[in-house]
């Protein structure tokens, strides 16, 4: 901080007239110091900066004369104004001296209190000048430093910003173009500056006459103007931007516009994506809604009771569902149609120890995907129903091949019963027909008395899948033979959702087992293990955002078979059970029946070996 106190030096070897002089002197804001010699005084003014030194003539050693041409040798000193002190009477010569000395008067004893005041009230007021300038001096320094670091910090945020800052005069000539504007538009500073932003071919008609606009307008009438824009890029061409324009003015009323750009290509390429994506959902979900729809009225239509569709409607739902969850976790693009009949298998409806399958990999579109997960559905349960899975010992070949982009896939039955074509074409018969998309001929059926062969061509929505790996047929080995219902069996539920564990409670019950415990949170299923024999046990994936992993790993210790009855696909459950089965919610019953009796099954038959 600057310190304002003014100080005058006195040097004297008689201390009586320091201290006349020092009471003549005395006032506010003032400091006197004292030197009895000139080593004294030296001393003090290199200590000290002094606006005024009282020098005595007369002193032993070095006079006044003498200190003051050795203040006037060095820098530090050279500026402090002098007034020598005397009491002999002065002659031409001597006066002169002085003067030359470096003296900008003479006091002569004794002193005139009044012309001492007088003549030191003037130094007085040019020290506070002086120390003004200094601190008005420092400020500005202080000032200017500041500007420079500012303006330092503004070009590296305009540099580095990822916006571009551009100036245009009122003519709209660009008068500063900033290194964000030249990677933003490609284009550098050098070949723009003084161009008018049309000649240049940056900025079109519309918008030229758009910014003549907003200069037009002044700088009171709007403070901040905004537009989107497109500017031209010199080697992609137009892209869009939004711009945020601000009117300036300098001392002589020209005005300026202050532009800052955003590049929005991006942007508007992602909304133009959820726009579509948004359409496309909508489309999806309407026509899923108006199969349901469909799939309900037509069930209901054909059913001959309530129990008869409660089970039509939920097969065909659940296949449905199970399809839309394929085609979710490859994120709605192509999946495999080897997973599709893996899905058919797991859920019940197609025996995997009854089927024969080959043919190369391929992978269907999300259209093609959910008719055939229909189609499949029918055909397995008009065979379980009706055909060679009524039978023991009937056995179904699933054979495909792909020629030329033409899908052509051959159902085939034998072992079954004697096969008759139906006398009409129930709703069944119009999903199986469903698959080949409404083309003409895309599905026919041989009514062979041996069984009966179906043909599916699909020509729209199949591509090869890219793997090395080949489909084997499987085992034609006869089926592990399975309890027939799960009477007796002692069943661990753990559902942590009310109505969904009073559903599958029932279920059970309905099945003839007996539910030893229902489970909530993960406590409460560790102990009813530990608690209960059991013979299974149905485990939700997750109870209320806790992992169920610690209750699957201690039935499995226990040896106590389990499976999981989720909404959540197998990538979410606990790792490791990959073994256990996946009921997906919502669950159909007698695919819930059918999993819980071939999982005790599988269970009676390790332990019989």
């Amino acid at each position: 901080m600057l310190d304002n106190t003014i100080r005058f030096l006195i040097v004297d070897d008689i201390a009586e007239n320091i201290m006349a002089l020092e009471a003549l002197l005395r006032r506010d804001g003032l400091v006197v110091d004292r030197a009895r010699s000139a080593t004294e005084a030296l001393e003090l003014m290199l200590m000290h900066d002094y606006a005024l030194a009282f020098l005595d003539v007369q002193m032993p050693g070095t006079d006044g004369y003498e200190l003051a041409e050795l203040m006037r040798s060095t820098e530090r000193t050279r500026g402090v104004p002098i007034i020598f002190v005397t009491a002999a009477e002065m002659d031409e010569a001597r006066r002169f001296r002085g003067y030359e000395a470096g003296a900008v008067d003479y006091i002569f004893k004794p002193i005139d209190p009044v012309i001492l005041k007088s003549k030191a009230e003037v130094f007085f007021r040019i020290g506070r000048q002086a120390k003004e300038l200094e601190r008005q001096r420092d400020e500005m320094q202080e000032i200017a430093r500041h500007r420079d670091r500012v303006m330092a910090q503004l070009k590296a945020h305009n540099d580095n910003s990822p916006l571009a800052f551009v100036t245009l005069d009122r003519d709209l000539c660009v008068r500063r173009w900033s290194k964000g504007a030249e990677r933003m538009f490609g284009r550098g500073a050098g070949d723009l500056l003084g161009m008018t932003a049309s000649a240049s071919g940056w900025l079109d008609a519309a918008g030229a006459e758009e910014l003549a606009g907003w200069l037009k307008a002044g700088i009171d009438a709007a403070p901040r103007f905004s537009a989107e824009m497109v500017l031209d890029h010199a080697a992609v061409g137009p892209i869009s931007c939004e711009i945020y324009g601000s009117v300036l003015s300098d001392a002589g009323g020209q005005k300026s516009l202050s532009l800052q750009i955003l590049d929005i290509t991006e942007r508007k390429q992602a909304e133009e994506v959820r726009s579509l994506l948004i359409g496309e959902l909508n489309h999806r979900i309407k026509n899923t809604l108006a199969n349901v729809q469909a799939i309900a009225r037509q069930s209901l239509r054909q059913s001959e009771s309530l129990a008869d569709f409660e089970k039509s409607f939920g097969g065909r739902l659940q296949a449905l569902a199970r399809a839309h969850s394929i085609l979710s976790d490859a994120t709605w693009a192509s999946a495999p149609l080897d997973q599709l009949i893996d899905d058919q298998i797991s859920s019940g409806t197609l025996d995997g120890d009854r089927l024969r399958r080959n043919g190369p990999p391929v992978e269907l579109a999300p259209d093609t995907m959910l008719r055939l997960a229909l189609t499949l559905h029918e055909l397995g349960t008009n065979a379980a129903k009706y055909g060679a899975l009524s039978t023991p010992q009937g056995m179904i070949d699933l054979d495909w091949t792909l020629v030329g982009g033409l899908l052509t896939l051959v159902w085939r039955e034998t072992g079954g019963p004697p096969v008759t074509a139906p006398a009409r074409d129930g709703f069944g018969m119009t999903l199986i027909g469903a698959a080949g998309g409404g083309e003409a001929n895309a599905v026919t059926a041989e009514w062979n008395p041996a069984g009966v062969i179906w043909t599916i061509r699909l020509s729209d929505g199949v591509t090869a899948l890219k793997s090395k790996a080949t489909l084997l047929p499987c085992s034609g080995a006869a089926p592990v033979l399975r309890p027939a219902t799960l009477a007796g069996a002692r069943v661990l539920l753990v559902e942590d959702e009310p109505l969904v564990a009073l559903d599958l409670r029932l279920e059970l019950e309905d099945a003839g087992a007996i539910v030893v415990a229902l489970s909530r949170t993960v406590a409460e299923a560790i102990q009813a293990a530990n608690s209960h024999q059991i013979d299974l046990a149905l485990l939700d994936g997750n109870l209320k955002g806790e992992p169920v992993d610690e209750v699957a790993a201690l039935l499995s210790e226990r040896q106590v078979p389990f499976c999981f009855v989720s909404g959540y696909g197998r990538e979410h459950l606990p790792a490791g059970f990959d073994t256990a089965p996946l009921i997906e919610k919502p669950f159909r019953p007698d695919a819930l029946r059918s999993i819980l009796t071939g999982l005790l099954s599988r269970e009676l038959t390790v332990a019989a070996q």
